[in-house]
């Protein structure tokens, strides 16, 4: 992963950005949420994350597969023998011990795009860390149709999961994607034939 070979201006920094980028890929959270999480919302015991007051006031418990918690494990265990003295309780930290700013996370994710020769797939002009959440739902959506799981009744789940208010707001997040516009055409000509596809 590129984020492992950045140049270590303190010897943290390459763990911090796999471990953030990581977690904004595996779970489609915020980046504001990912930043403003303290230590104690991440529980390595039971898996979980307790996201405060978000975007739309609400907080939410999200659940982390086994592997993110390790990911998180082994930053936490760096980052607490690297930077003993902290003076933020705050879950990622900067180079300064602080609470880590977005814009340089929007920095660093520049210099990471820029070494990849990252091209855009939509109408904006380099790819954005929020596309990581545009992708994890999409993803999950397409796996979903794929297991044979009934969408419909999931994407309540899914909204409650990535702290939307209205899963109208999720829905939008699939539109213009190939793999599932191709689904959706296909059961569009089901429908329109009189075939029951479940």
């Amino acid at each position: 992963m590129a984020a492992a070979a950045l140049p270590a201006t303190d010897t943290l920094r390459p763990a911090r950005y796999v471990t953030l980028f990581g977690l904004l890929a595996a779970t489609g959270l915020r980046l504001s949420e990912a930043l403003k999480m303290r230590r104690t919302d991440v529980d390595l015991e039971h898996d979980s994350l307790t996201i405060r007051e978000t975007k739309f006031r609400k907080s939410r418990l999200v659940p982390l597969h086994p592997s993110v918690t390790q990911a998180l494990r082994n930053y936490a265990t760096m980052r607490d023998r690297q930077q003993p003295t902290a003076v933020s309780d705050h879950f990622f930290l900067s180079s300064h011990n602080k609470e880590l700013q977005p814009g340089t996370v929007e920095y660093v994710f520049g210099c990471l795009r820029s070494k990849l020769k990252w091209i855009p797939r939509s109408d904006y002009p380099a790819p954005r860390i929020h596309d990581m959440r545009h992708t994890f739902i999409c993803h999950r959506v397409l796996l979903w149709y794929q297991q044979g799981v009934n969408v419909d009744n999931a994407m309540a789940m899914l909204t409650t999961y990535v702290g939307h208010a209205k899963v109208t707001n999720t829905y939008w997040y699939l539109t213009g994607i190939p793999e599932l516009m191709a689904i959706a055409a296909q059961r569009f000509e089901c429908f329109a034939e009189g075939v029951d596809h479940g």
